[in-house]
């Protein structure tokens, strides 16, 4: 009797000390869970969003004491997660637009005078907006006219594809080697600082859109993979689209089969620049930004609709293209956009002195 008593206290104080220790390794198991989480979560903390901005770079400094102070619910100056829009200018803002010049220029003149495909098909009025083009990548000055001539020799030069032969076009051209630059292909010629950028905004709840001078149709075949927001948020210049079979038929007389696919309708509507800008961010946001990033005469009107009159804390910021070193910079320019910066209240970046790198190291202008 005596041995088993003996025999069963045995085996309840073994069950015990292994539901002991089991729950000891639970523990500890837990503890070092907790442990990296938390490790993980303070290395996140720690990174900073804009390591590749100068420590004393205006930009750098007045945007994260924005930022702390618009996500800040106790603060008089909380801008609301909905209200939070943000609009960038795209070449010259986010990527390079001296190589020599815009990707959308650079991408007419291609299809235009070498597209192999296309070359022999090109009508007078195409080819003659080519050769100011090619005047323009060799002086480095813009042309009078040239933007609404660039808008309808593209709308043109691009007619009857499909959205999605037109986008893989573009995609395909980007991938050529950039002239000027050395290990860098033309739509890995954004800037990388800005990147930051608007990925430190993504991260504070903003919207992010692209308000672009370039074709919408090439803008997000541009942009697409490398800034991070959907192609809904990337504005441009427009041109028609129809249907297939829709011949010469209005779009108010013509209905979509089923058997239609939609294609670029060969007819330039409107150059997004200056007023027509603001226009269109009342018209597809429905929203005053709070912020705004530009680089050029062209990014004005958006910004100073962005900070005037608007109810909540804003910024405008302008690039300044004062490195010629990393990039084809133009001093008397950059000067020119300081002074509209002192003018209008807008604050001003430097390439040369703000960022520690452009494209990454890996890439230097030849």
């Amino acid at each position: 009797m005596k041995n088993n008593v003996l025999k069963s206290f045995s085996a309840l104080l073994l069950a015990v000390v292994m539901m002991v220790s089991v729950a000891g390794c639970g523990a500890d198991n837990s503890t070092k869970s907790s442990q990296t989480d938390s490790s993980a979560t303070q290395t996140v903390k720690d990174t900073d969003a804009l390591s590749l901005w100068t420590k004393d770079a205006p930009l750098k400094k007045e945007l994260k004491n924005y930022i702390e102070t618009v996500t800040d619910k106790a603060g008089k100056n909380f801008i609301p997660v909905e209200d939070r829009i943000a609009v960038f200018d795209m070449d010259g803002t986010l990527c390079c637009e001296t190589d020599p010049g815009y990707f959308d220029h650079k991408l007419l003149y291609y299809r235009v005078m070498e597209d192999p495909k296309y070359k022999d098909k090109a009508s007078v009025e195409e080819k003659a907006t080519a050769k100011i083009i090619k005047k323009y990548f060799e002086t480095g000055e813009y042309p009078e006219g040239l933007d609404v001539k660039h808008g309808k020799a593209v709308a043109s030069a691009f007619k009857g594809m499909t959205l999605s032969q037109f986008d893989k076009y573009v995609k395909d051209y980007k991938s050529k080697p950039s002239e000027g630059y050395k290990n860098m292909s033309m739509g890995e010629a954004f800037y990388q600082p800005m990147i930051q950028v608007v990925n430190y905004l993504k991260a504070n709840d903003f919207k992010v859109y692209i308000v672009s001078g370039t074709d919408r149709l090439i803008t997000r075949g541009y942009a697409q993979g490398v800034v991070d927001i959907p192609l809904s948020q990337m504005i441009g210049s427009d041109e028609s689209t129809v249907a297939t079979h829709q011949g010469k038929e209005d779009g108010l007389d013509y209905t979509y089969e089923q058997n239609d696919k939609l294609v670029t309708g060969g007819e330039f509507l409107i150059k997004n620049l200056k007023m027509n800008k603001v226009s269109v961010i009342a018209q597809e946001i429905g929203q005053q930004p709070v912020l705004s990033f530009g680089n050029s005469g062209g990014d004005t009107a958006m910004a100073n609709y962005t900070i005037t009159n608007n109810k909540y804390k804003t910024g405008a910021y302008m690039l300044c293209c004062d490195d010629t070193k990393r990039e084809n910079g133009n001093l008397e320019k950059a000067d020119k956009m300081r002074d509209t910066c002192k003018q209008y209240g807008f604050t001003a970046v430097s390439m040369k002195n703000d960022w520690t790198t452009i494209y990454g190291d890996k890439v230097s202008k030849k």
